[in-house]
């Protein structure tokens, strides 16, 4: 994950009077998420696929010329297999690591970075994605164990901490969260045919590849991410219909404020949580020390000590 520590960003709460409140380092876990997310789906889809012919079995053709299964793969790897091998080295990195150095990550420490990885995205702009469950809480651990090791020497006054505490308690009073995909449209007779469409059986992903009009998100399978009621940084009116849409269900036709037309669909509920001081306080002070580390650090900095070698051999 992201080594980029300088993820604080100033907001403010009408409360304060417009003070500025210091925001967790959210935004390049979710970015290099992402780029883990399409390296694995592009990589491994290939072993999903039974593999019983040989290397020469025919996967597609055009106009009569095949392409066959080890040029497919060929190019998989060349695209994709570097990304898709620097994660597995580093998580294995961070693992040794882990022991020899004694740290551990508990799984409530895990559920704290979820929540707040889900609650700080703004808007549509970052969805967080993982090829599956089981895959993002590894790479959420993998990041926890790289930070613990940076700022294991680092010390924090407990008074530093309880001040950050109370001037952002905002932040850890998370709201429930909705992972929404959205179909866009240019009238509303094209999105009551798509509900005709979905109610008849069609899957949502498919029909916002083909029918939406917003290609960003279209191409992702209309994928937004999690939204909050009330999220700034996204259309009111899409932050305020996601409470009412059932999970695995989708909305009537909502027009947003551009003027077009969206349907959404709610995948995943999040249910919301608040968080107290002793809850986060290790949290917190792990992200007060990384801020005082010179540079940026990833696992690619342990690999010589932990004899780390690999393909490229670079």
């Amino acid at each position: 994950m992201s080594s980029n520590h300088n993820r604080t960003r100033p907001v403010s709460s009408p409360a304060d009077g417009g003070r500025p409140k210091r925001r967790l380092k959210t935004k390049p876990l979710l970015i290099l998420l992402l780029i883990l997310f399409v390296a694995n789906l592009l990589w491994f889809i290939a072993w999903l696929i039974p593999n019983q012919a040989g290397s020469d079995e025919e996967v597609a053709s055009v106009d009569g010329d095949e392409i066959t299964r080890q040029e497919w793969m060929a190019a998989m790897e060349e695209q994709h297999g570097r990304d898709t091998l620097l994660e597995l080295v580093n998580q294995k990195v961070m693992e040794t690591a882990a022991k020899e150095y004694k740290i551990k990550v508990s799984e409530k420490e895990i559920e704290l970075e979820l929540a707040m990885l889900r609650s700080g995205q703004e808007g549509g702009a970052q969805t967080l994605y993982a090829a599956d469950e089981n895959q993002l809480r590894e790479n959420v651990k993998t990041q926890l164990i790289l930070e613990k090791v940076l700022t294991k020497d680092v010390v924090i006054e407990e008074q530093e901490v309880e001040a950050f505490y109370k001037e952002n308690q905002m932040l850890y009073d998370i709201k429930d969260t909705y992972r929404t995909r959205m179909i866009v449209l240019d009238s509303a007779a094209a999105a009551d045919e798509t509900i005709s469409e979905l109610e008849n059986g069609s899957s949502f992903e498919a029909l916002a590849r083909e029918r939406s009009i917003d290609t960003a998100t279209g191409s992702l399978g209309g994928d937004i991410g999690y939204v909050a009621e009330g999220q700034a940084g996204i259309d009111p009116k899409i932050a305020q219909a996601v409470v009412g849409i059932d999970v695995d269900s989708w909305s009537s036709p909502i027009k947003l404020e551009d003027g077009r037309i969206a349907v959404l669909s709610v995948t995943e509920k999040a249910e919301g949580r608040t968080f107290s001081f002793d809850d986060v306080k290790a949290h917190i002070s792990r992200e007060l020390a990384l801020e005082q580390l010179p540079q940026s650090i990833t696992p690619e900095a342990f690999w010589d000590e932990f004899n780390a070698e690999w393909f490229y051999g670079e």
